[in-house]
C-alpha cells in the first residue's frame, strides 16, 4: 500500500491547491515520493492552512519549481511501479479527494482506487478490542493525529507539517499497529507499547 499525506492551501480541493506530496511504498518504505509545486492559477489560499504547513506566499507561487500538473505527472508515474496501489494514512480521505480534484483539474487520467487503509479506523478498533472507550469530543471520536502517535508510542509529528515527515509518521504508526514492529531506524528509540507487540492484546 501508499502511504500518503499532502500539504495543500487549505480545506476544499475545488478552491485551494496541493503544494506537496510525500508518499512512501509501505512494503518498501526507502522507495518514496516528496515533491513541492506552485499553486495553480486562481487557487485560494487560508493562513491557517499556510502556518500548518510553514510554507510561504512566495515559495508556493515559486514559477521556477513544478507546476501542480507536473507535480502530479510525475506522481502517476511513481505509484505505477507500485503492485498494491491502495492509499493508506490520517484522514486520507482529505488527500485522495485533493488528488481526484487536482488531477481532474489538469486533464490528467488518474484516479485512486474507492477503498483506502485509514489509520484512524484501525486505532478505534484496537481501542474497542483492548475494552478501552476511544477519546470523544463533541459526540464523535477526538483520537487525532497525535493521540494516535501517542498511542503507538511516539512522539507528535514535528510542526510546521511536512509531506513526507506525515507519511513517515503514519507508516511507522502503523507498522506498529499492524505488525508491532518498528519500521524505520530512526523511530527505535521510542519503545513499542506492550499492548501492540507482537499484536498482543492485553
Amino acid at each position: 500500500m501508499i502511504v500518503l499525506d499532502i500539504e495543500t492551501t487549505g480545506p476544499d480541493p475545488r478552491r485551494h491547491s496541493i503544494v506537496e506530496v510525500g508518499a512512501l511504498d509501505f512494503d518498501c518504505p526507502g522507495n518514496y515520493f516528496n515533491e513541492r509545486c506552485q499553486i495553480w492559477d486562481g487557487a485560494e489560499t487560508d493562513k491557517k492552512a499556510l502556518e500548518i504547513n510553514g510554507l510561504t506566499l512566495s515559495e508556493i507561487q515559486d514559477p521556477t519549481i513544478f507546476t501542480q500538473e507536473e507535480l502530479l505527472s510525475r506522481f502517476i508515474i511513481w505509484t505505477d511501479q507500485i503492485e498494491d496501489k491502495t492509499i493508506a494514512g490520517q484522514n486520507v480521505d482529505f488527500d485522495i479527494s485533493f488528488l481526484n480534484e487536482s488531477s481532474g483539474r489538469c486533464g490528467l487520467s488518474f484516479r485512486l482506487g474507492k477503498r483506502k487503509v485509514d489509520q484512524h479506523s484501525i486505532v478505534y478498533a484496537h481501542f474497542l478490542k483492548r475494552n478501552i472507550r476511544p477519546p470523544i469530543k463533541h459526540g464523535f471520536s477526538n483520537l487525532n493525529s497525535d493521540l494516535i502517535m501517542n498511542y503507538v508510542g511516539l512522539p507528535s509529528e514535528p510542526k510546521p507539517h511536512r509531506a513526507l515527515t506525515g507519511a513517515r509518521f503514519e507508516a511507522e504508526a502503523l507498522s506498529r499497529l499492524i505488525n508491532g514492529r518498528v519500521l524505520f531506524d530512526e523511530f527505535s528509540k521510542y519503545a513499542i507499547p506492550v499492548y501492540l507487540e507482537s499484536n498482543n492484546v492485553c
